[in-house]
């Protein structure tokens, strides 16, 4: 298949143009820093903006298939420049994409859209499936963490207003992707909890993740079900709280102690290094519903195991 990955030169792209390039699939890459990353058989790099209609749509005509992972990234301060710049980012690159799919002649047959798990609110008692996990946070939750669900509503609401009748559309509510590549979400989990740190916060909330190979192996599910569309929660059905998360990462490192870092002190330090404590904080009970009702067996379901592999890799590359 010829696939259109538009943002897909960051950390997800590259896990999942590995992939797909792995099983002989052409690989065209929307990015605005073209040449920047090392071009591989199969797969090319093409210049967009994320905003505007430009010569990149050309790609789309023909394509089986396009894949928006754009966006920029939440690691930073909620700050009102930052929230319009990672707002922007999503709505604009979604609202072009659907421009060009809507104007080509020979459409794909699929569009995945990028989302995040995070439109689900701050939850502790049930898990959040794509039905009835739309409920919004509860009292006490910091404000702040009300904008990146309004965010995330704002992403999906771009797509589903997209009119494109010869393409189907499919919406990724991605959770935490874990790969041991350099500078992945594991890669810097691994680092700290090596160094003994612990727990985060009270270690009650949960943390929502899935395995990079189930990732993968779920993108390539989708595009083939022409019979499935909508939104899917991309994580593994076994979400867990931060405590037993860190836990069985510590077990699969040979930590013996650790240290617990409470609430005010991760708020300290992510002042000084420019981000936010919701991405640590914020209980994300997440469970992919729809992919296991249509048939979606997971490689990694459960953490200890995948936090084992991950690990392996890790420490050999």
């Amino acid at each position: 298949m010829k696939i259109i990955l538009p943002g897909g030169s960051g950390q997800v792209g590259r896990v999942l143009t590995r992939a797909l390039l792995a099983e002989g699939h052409e690989c065209v890459v929307l990015t605005r820093r073209p040449g920047v990353t090392a071009t591989t058989a199969g797969r090319r790099e093409v210049a967009w903006d994320a905003r505007t209609p430009g010569p990149w749509a050309a790609e789309i005509e023909g394509a089986d298939a396009v894949i928006n992972l754009a966006g920029r990234t939440v690691d930073c301060r909620y700050n009102e420049r930052n929230l319009a710049v990672m707002l922007a980012s999503r709505v604009d690159s979604t609202r072009v994409i659907g421009q060009a799919i809507a104007a080509a002649k020979n459409p794909p047959r699929v569009w995945l859209q990028a989302a995040t798990a995070t439109i689900y609110g701050h939850r502790y008692d049930a898990p959040n499936d794509e039905e009835t996990g739309l409920i919004g946070d509860p009292p006490g939750v910091p404000a702040l963490w009300g904008r990146s669900v309004d965010l995330a509503k704002a992403w999906e609401a771009e797509i589903h207003a997209a009119i494109t009748p010869r393409t189907r559309k499919i919406i990724l509510r991605t959770s935490l992707v874990m790969n041991p590549d350099r500078g992945s979400v594991f890669h810097v989990l691994a680092s700290l909890c090596r160094l003994g740190i612990g727990r985060q916060g009270d270690g009650r909330q949960y943390v929502s993740w899935i395995h990079e190979h189930d990732f993968t192996d779920a993108v390539r599910f989708l595009i083939a079900r022409d019979d499935l569309s909508g939104a899917f929660n991309l994580a593994a059905p076994g979400p867990l709280p931060n405590r037993d998360f860190i836990a069985a990462l510590h077990a699969a490192l040979g930590v013996r102690l650790s240290v617990p870092v409470p609430g005010w002190a991760l708020e300290i330090g992510a002042f000084f290094i420019r981000t936010e404590t919701e991405l640590l904080l914020k209980s994300r009970r997440v469970v992919p519903t729809r992919l296991v009702e249509n048939g979606f067996c997971f490689r990694f379901p459960d953490w200890p195991a995948a936090a084992a592999e991950l690990t392996k890799r890790w420490r050999e590359g």
